[in-house]
């Protein structure tokens, strides 16, 4: 049995990884959406007086796009499903619902994960250039990104699945997503201004925001994987 639901994760994994490395409309959408809003970010912030400083407010502009590129990623591959009838088809076969569940999750990571990857010199160069930063505290934001990303592709997977049969898809998602987002970005936005901060209290800061994105990491996950099967058949 277990044999089984692997090797459905695997073919429902990859397929949505071979479609969208056909296309590549979700990471090019995301990925542009994503350096724009850094761009737009920059442009808005450079009139600031002398005594700006960015790093104060970096953590939070970078945790924004990322929550709202999400978005626009989630919606995109549950809505790709229904209209093209494999949301239904997948419901009709004898795949377990938190199988599809696991494997939507993981492909809405790993695609968020690269829009990030793609994102972060962009927001080094354009608001950490020049500042005082601690190279080996700043090292420790791929954690932050990883652990809060996960946390974003689970939640995020088990709302788009709610809002998918809905009239207004984006409205819907958003007065879902944001709110719930909340805790996970406290703890997120949190770790990382303490990473680019550093110094010993940075450090404190630091493994508490950690503490925040896993501990709603490992609570909402479950919850998402004991809702999926319910939501998905409703």
């Amino acid at each position: 049995m277990a044999s089984s639901s692997m090797r459905q994760f695997r073919a429902m994994l990859r397929k949505d990884i071979v479609m969208e490395l056909r296309t590549k409309e979700m990471l090019m959408s995301m990925g542009l959406y994503s350096l724009l809003t850094m761009v737009v970010y920059f442009v808005a912030l450079s009139q600031a007086g002398a005594g700006f400083d960015p790093r104060d407010i970096a953590a939070g502009l970078l945790w924004l796009a990322f929550i709202f590129t999400s978005m626009l990623g989630l919606n995109r591959s549950l809505v790709h499903e229904k209209d093209q009838g494999c949301l239904e088809a997948l419901l009709l076969s004898p795949v377990d619902r938190p199988v599809i569940f696991f494997a939507k999750a993981i492909g809405n990571l790993i695609f968020l994960l690269v829009v990030e990857a793609l994102t972060i010199p962009v927001f080094a160069f354009l608001f950490l250039q020049g500042q005082s930063v601690d190279v080996s505290t700043v090292a420790l934001i791929p954690l932050v990104l990883v652990a809060g990303s996960v946390g974003i592709a689970g939640v995020g997977t088990l709302l788009a699945t709610m809002s998918v049969n809905t009239t207004g898809k984006d409205f819907v998602l958003a007065m879902l997503f944001i709110p719930l987002m909340y805790p996970l970005l406290l703890g997120a936005v949190t770790a990382t201004a303490a990473a680019i901060i550093g110094g010993p209290e940075g450090m404190s800061l630091f493994w508490t925001g950690m503490a925040w994105v896993v501990g709603y990491d490992v609570i909402m996950l479950l919850a998402s994987y004991g809702l999926y099967e319910f939501i998905v058949g409703a």
